[in-house]
């Protein structure tokens, strides 16, 4: 297996369900042996609370929340960009509806709103990420929301490799400022990379948090919220890495990603 395989099926570990699933279930395993069970009640009991807690709505939408460095782009923040840069987020392999491969969920939200300030902005449009992501949201771009990619990266498989691909394409082009659309709670990690990559990226968050369950419904667990909480611990633990990578590589301090007057957001 690659590093890329090996770093999903790390992230499918560790985080939810699979994660709390298997301190439940090792806690079960520990419940056969006399001087362990209470541990093995512990275990259990916190992979259970942990579960039921974060796939409570309430704290999904905390969490996202808590992930979500960014505000909404303001139409003034364009300013001297160049382009518009859309990240994949994912493909539908073999859409039957369609006929071929479709864009996932994610890149259809970064998509819609990346088509729309594509139209307003009138700025060239690259979409970064797999061949069979950037196929897919080429397509969908041009035929259903009547905007032609100018540029496709398609040879990216994770945010590190985004921002550097897209750069050299970038660069070549003259371009060294563009509005970047991405979801919300990844924007962080993103504008990093890409201030890395030499690309001064303009935050154009898209799937921004809003409120979707409401009074009772808010504390009922659900599998929606789970993965809300997983997408948003996610972006937080990537943030993390990514601030000792970069600490590594320079020695200097932790890169603080939240932008001046952006507390709370």
């Amino acid at each position: 297996m690659d590093y890329f395989v090996w770093k999903q099926l790390l992230k499918n570990l560790v985080l939810p369900p699979t994660g709390p699933l298997l301190l439940i279930t090792l806690g079960l395993v520990l419940l056969a042996f006399r001087r362990a069970r209470l541990g093995g009640v512990i275990l259990a009991g916190v992979g259970l609370a942990s579960l039921w807690v974060l796939a409570t709505p309430i704290v999904a939408d905390s969490l996202v929340r808590w992930a979500e460095r960014y505000p909404a782009l303001a139409p003034a923040q364009v300013g001297d960009a160049q382009a518009i840069v859309i990240l994949a987020g994912g493909v539908r392999v073999d859409a039957p509806e369609y006929g071929t491969s479709a864009p996932g969920a994610t890149s259809l939200e970064r998509l819609v709103y990346g088509a729309r300030l594509a139209r307003r902005a009138q700025l060239p449009v690259l979409i970064s990420g797999s061949r069979l992501e950037t196929a897919s949201m080429n397509d969908f771009l041009h035929q259903d929301l009547g905007v032609t990619a100018q540029w496709l990266e398609n040879r990216s498989r994770d945010t590190h490799q985004n921002a550097q691909f897209s750069a050299v394409i970038l660069a070549r082009a003259g371009v060294h400022k563009v509005v970047l659309v991405t979801s919300s709670a990844h924007m962080a990690r993103s504008v990093v990379e890409f201030n890395q990559a030499g690309i001064d990226a303009v935050p154009a968050p898209a799937e921004m948090w809003t409120r979707r369950e409401k009074g009772v419904l808010a504390f009922v667990p659900n599998a929606n919220a789970l993965t809300r909480s997983q997408r948003a611990l996610y972006e937080g633990l990537g943030r993390m890495v990514l601030d000792m990578q970069i600490r590594f590589r320079s020695g200097a301090g932790l890169i603080e990603t939240r932008p001046a007057g952006a507390a709370g957001q």
